[in-house]
């Protein structure tokens, strides 16, 4: 029977099993303020040693292992010192938290001009200059947490004997990351942990944050935080040390709404912000002196749209069209070619940050998501669009409005065949970006759609699951066919010849070839205007989708879904989460790797 902690599925009784909460401190901030910015979730699983030495090490060991650590950190704070011309200490210098990039190679990652199909990179930002030599260590945060005066951070709060736990550890861990006010949790899932990991303080409200899973170990792991204020901070909890990017809003002073890291790259993330940008950082470089150029301003380091200029670069620019690029003046293109080492110009055209600045909306942009490969970006906007870009060339290539309102979440499919957007309308709306219209819409919650996300484990290419949570305080569970939803109800003859017309750009990219060569809309000369911008279809020409599942979860503003493969994970706005074990160990329906994933969805579009 379902109560307020079970609920029945097809495959079985869904129950929690452990829920974390807020600590009192942060629990009265909320109640005395209103809740501006929700709790995010972020998780990690790192594989722990399983063979470790039983017998403890011996006084002399541990006295010599922490002398030669001590001597490694005075080497590493000395050939900083020379090269920064200054301390790393955090006493010296609190707030400055941008890691030293002089050992760093540069990420220059707007595309300088066009380049033809066979010299286009296959990976966002790969305009990369080689560095000489080879790295001897691998960059960490600068500054020590536990010892900072830094008025940014107010207090670090580590569970007892943190550091042995952490060595005691065997198997898998999931580590869990959320924010709750102006907090900072770190904990892991699936314990029952009577305390957290770790509990941050800072002076601004974290908004958003993100895991690199390409970088994870036992030994590191590489957390972004993002803030109201602008400011983006580079956390390692295992060594409890930080860096400070965008310091102050140097950059952009304007809220962070999002952020991620590039897959599989070490360094490279991006965020959005409410003033309609997103900025490409790089972690390990220092913040530049960077002005963007606003649209209008002809400029040669601004390229709009495909890398030439355009009436869209001289005129009014239209952000259903494309997107605004502007290179930093430390791109190789800007700088005028090569630079004699050694000189004042070398100097002043180090590398930094930004990489790269996009100008996507005229609106707050509320959120994004790279495809499997990323090669491409899903970004919704309070605008009331969809966005695909083309992080390889960054340009723009779909834009999709919404139904109606704003978009307020976003997921792409695990094997990268389909979007899902939940929005104002109380709709999840799936897209297909390869055939470049909405498959289905999906109806069952009576208020704003707040959070969505596939459920890898049962997703096979063939059948999908994904849950979505709302301000109805509903948790639902869907489940979709695309061989069931391929075809609308109706086909509109104005329809058809609109999404034939519009998929040339991604036919384009489907036979391997650039899509930087696309003309603006309305360029003279060309055979057909190719529109990016799609209007949302009417109701009676999707299909429509029926929820599986309806949980209804009592006094509960839920803010946050997110699916591991034990169970799921839902929070509320107050920082109250969660964990739905699954009914019974289930085994992933996908038995063939992403790639082979791709190549099938990929001959089903060509087909």
């Amino acid at each position: 029977m379902e109560n307020d902690s079970t609920f029945v599925a097809p495959e079985g009784v869904y129950s929690v099993t452990e829920e974390h909460k807020p600590n009192p401190l942060a629990q009265h901030t909320i109640a005395a303020a209103p809740i501006l910015y929700p709790t995010r979730i972020s998780t990690v699983s790192v594989r722990f040693s399983a063979n470790k030495p039983t017998n403890s090490p011996g006084l002399s060991q541990l006295l010599g292992g922490r002398e030669k650590e001590v001597k490694k950190e005075k080497v590493v704070a000395k050939e900083r010192e020379r090269e920064d011309g200054m301390s790393v200490s955090s006493s010296d210098d609190p707030d400055d938290g941008s890691p030293d990039a002089s050992s760093i190679p540069a990420h220059d990652g707007a595309a300088s001009t066009p380049t033809a199909a066979h010299e286009q990179p296959a990976t966002p930002f790969a305009l990369t200059p080689a560095v000489a030599g080879k790295r001897k260590t691998v960059p960490r945060p600068k500054h020590n947490m536990r010892t900072t005066s830094s008025t940014f951070i107010t207090r670090l709060q580590n569970v007892d004997n943190l550091s042995r736990a952490l060595q005691s550890k065997q198997g898998d861990s999931t580590f869990l990351f959320y924010n709750a006010a102006k907090t900072f949790v770190w904990t892991e899932a699936g314990t029952k942990l009577k305390e957290p990991l770790a509990r941050i303080f800072f002076s601004a409200y974290p908004t958003c944050h993100d895991v690199n899973v390409a970088t994870v170990s036992p030994e590191r792991i590489d957390v972004i935080i993002g803030f109201h204020t602008g400011d983006i901070l580079w956390f390692d909890p295992i060594s409890s040390r930080y860096g400070r990017l965008n310091k102050q809003g140097r950059i952009c002073n304007s809220p962070c709404t999002a952020i991620r890291w590039v897959p599989d790259s070490p360094n490279l993330f991006l965020v959005s912000h409410a003033d309609g940008t997103i900025i490409v950082y790089d972690k390990e470089r220092e913040d530049g002196a960077f002005t963007p150029h606003e649209p209008g301003n002809s400029s040669p380091t601004v390229f709009p749209l495909d890398g030439t200029f355009s009436s869209s670069s001289q005129g009014e620019w239209n952000s259903l069209d494309s997107i605004f690029v502007t290179m930093p003046p430390w791109h190789p293109v800007t700088a005028g070619g090569p630079i004699p080492p050694g000189s004042k110009a070398e100097k002043e055209k180090t590398a930094k940050n930004p990489v790269s600045h996009w100008r996507v909306s005229r609106r707050s942009i509320v959120d994004f998501v790279f495809s499997p490969d990323a090669k491409y970006l899903a970004a919704i906007a309070e605008d009331g669009c969809l966005r695909v870009i083309d992080t390889v060339a960054e340009q723009l290539v779909d834009c999709y409005a919404s139904y109606f309102g704003a978009f307020t979440c976003v997921a792409w499919s695990p094997d990268g065949r389909f979007i899902l957007t939940g929005g104002q309308d109380d709709l999840v709306t799936i897209f297909s970006p390869w055939e470049q219209r909405v498959i289905a819409r999906c109806q069952g919650h009576s208020s704003f759609v707040c959070g969505i996300a596939f459920d890898d484990v049962r997703c096979d290419g063939r059948t999908y699951r994904f849950g979505s949570i709302g301000e109805d305080n509903k948790l639902i569970l869907w489940d979709f066919s695309s061989g069931a939803l391929h075809r609308p109800k109706l086909h509109a003859t104005h329809h058809q010849r609109m999404s034939m017309t519009s998929s040339i750009s991604l036919a384009l990219r489907r036979r391997g070839e650039s899509t930087i060569f696309l003309p603006p809309t309305g360029t003279p000369g060309g055979d057909s205007p190719l529109p990016r911008y799609h209007p949302a279809p009417s109701r009676n020409d999707v299909a429509v989708v029926q929820p599986v599942v309806v949980k209804h979860i009592s006094n509960e503003m839920l803010a946050a879904i997110h699916f591991l493969p034990r169970g799921l994970l839902t929070a509320n706005k107050l920082g109250h989460i969660k964990f739905w074990v699954r009914p019974l160990a289930v085994q992933p329906r996908h038995l063939r790797t992403q790639s082979a994933y791709r190549r099938a969805s990929q001959t089903d579009a060509i087909s």
